[in-house]
């Protein structure tokens, strides 16, 4: 316990402490911290101990793991997560959707029944609503077909941003400007808002995917676009994830992985869909 002692005096965390917290994570979100993102870990660590007035790790890990209402283990998953994204980002797979995805996924429903896309992350609500531009703007069954979108995320703070649907400059830069113009409000400071009909078009849900229960009530899915999240997880988590995608999607529905990602490494439930434009993978139609 003496590196413990020293770390306490000098207000760092130890080796031993940092994989004691980076185990205590992996239980509770999937996410597992290698040991190049030690200084990232160790940083926002020491920020909610200050923030919650503990000078110690063993003090405040006690008090986050126990705490009854559990809002410091919240606060600290928000902190420990990274949203960063803007609109637009990997358009290709935006493309293929309302080009050749949607219009598959559409021949094999019944008349009046809706399709339904879920994203995750939400990140800070640039893709679900880059989701929902891309159909107003380029599919034209969206006249005559119903689409629910659902976003989530396991950062409780994030989603409340979602909802308010403002970004920066750089978060827009991919846009047209003339779909900048028609969709946002210009705000000072170089911010734009989303109007409020696009706004109200998604809902935002809070979901941790390494909760088996709470993932039981994403049901009935056409399309997952889940990028870029799975390269923070081990490959145990990842084949956890798999499943529960699986679980969340219609027969013969779809997922979209980010480019540096492959189902095919993680697990053989899906089958690999070519498209034109990009790379799915599919749940068997039977």
């Amino acid at each position: 316990m003496l590196a413990a002692s020293v770390a306490e005096r000098d207000g760092t965390i130890s080796d031993v402490e940092f994989e004691r917290f980076r185990d205590f994570f992996y239980r509770k979100t999937g996410i597992r911290f290698e040991n190049n993102k030690r200084y990232f870990v160790d940083k926002r660590l020491l920020e909610r101990m200050q923030q919650t007035g503990h000078e110690s790790f063993r003090s405040y890990f006690t008090f986050m793991r126990f705490q009854a209402s559990r809002d410091e283990l919240q606060e600290l998953i928000n902190s420990m997560t990274v949203n960063e994204t803007y609109f637009f980002r990997e358009e290709y797979q935006f493309k293929c959707m309302v080009d050749e995805l949607l219009n598959e996924v559409v021949r094999h429903k019944s008349p009046g029944e809706s399709i339904r896309i879920w994203s995750l992350p939400s990140s800070s609500g640039e893709e679900p609503y880059s989701i929902a531009l891309y159909l107003l703007e380029h599919w034209p069954l969206l006249a005559k077909v119903d689409v629910e979108i659902c976003s989530s995320d396991i950062d409780s703070k994030i989603l409340q941003s979602c909802r308010k649907g403002i970004y920066s400059q750089r978060s827009v830069k991919q846009l047209p400007k003339a779909l900048l113009k028609r969709h946002f409000k210009p705000l000072s400071g170089d911010r734009f808002q989303i109007d409020r009909e696009l706004r109200e078009s998604i809902q935002f849900t809070q979901a941790n995917l390494n909760d088996a229960t709470q993932m039981r009530r994403y049901r009935n899915f056409d399309l997952i676009f889940c990028r870029n999240l799975l390269i923070y997880f081990d490959d145990a988590s990842r084949r956890q994830a798999a499943e529960l995608f699986y679980d969340a999607l219609n027969p013969g529905g779809f997922i979209f992985l980010g480019h540096s990602e492959s189902m095919s490494r993680i697990s053989s439930l899906f089958s690999v869909r070519k498209f034109s434009k990009a790379l799915a993978y599919q749940k068997p139609l039977r």
